[in-house]
């Protein structure tokens, strides 16, 4: 039979280490924590649910997030779209659901890629994710008028329908959207 004093040891490592991994795993969610943009189109909601990367003085696209790589639009679980309503997004019929958003970035532009799949972590990118794609969209990009520290997906009214926006670092990329009739 163990002493007591040696119960009493071990359960206080037991304890301090629970705690250690407990501040470990918050100060990682708090490095890009969950974030959500959403909106109303014609009393239908709208919304995205992303993890918000920060810089942290690092250099995002081409070395981050490589050229020519599929990269899972945000950090941790995989980023959502949500729709009430059936939606064209960058000219792709888009029914009412729930889809995973992706975006291949290059040099001389980005696609977002709308997946049918989804509880994805994100990356990598499988190969049998490319049969579960509903589209893969252009997206217009452009430069930031001020460098973007963390990550921001936004969704806003434009004209008749609205725009989902990616920006980063010094990089907005954007996709309109509209009601399908």
């Amino acid at each position: 039979m163990k002493p007591k004093s040696t119960i009493y040891g071990l359960v206080a490592i037991a304890i301090s280490t629970l705690i250690g991994i407990s501040i470990w795993a918050a100060q990682g969610q708090q490095r890009s924590p969950r974030q959500s943009a959403e909106m109303t189109l014609e009393g239908k909601k709208i919304s995205v649910d992303y993890g918000a990367p920060s810089m942290r003085g690092r250099k995002v696209f081409g070395e981050l997030v490589p050229f020519n790589q599929i990269w899972r639009m945000g950090a941790n679980k995989a980023t959502h779209i949500t729709t009430e309503t059936d939606l064209i997004l960058g000219g792709a019929a888009v029914p009412a659901g729930t889809y995973t958003l992706f975006v291949l970035p290059s040099d001389g532009g980005m696609k977002l890629i709308i997946n049918k799949q989804t509880g994805q972590w994100g990356i990598p990118y499988k190969p049998e994710y490319e049969k579960t794609e509903l589209a893969r969209v252009d997206m217009k990009v452009e430069k930031t008028k001020a460098p973007v520290e963390q990550m921001v997906i936004s969704l806003a009214p434009a004209g008749k329908g609205g725009v989902l926006k990616l920006e980063w670092e010094n990089t907005s990329a954007s996709v309109a959207f509209s009601l399908k009739k």
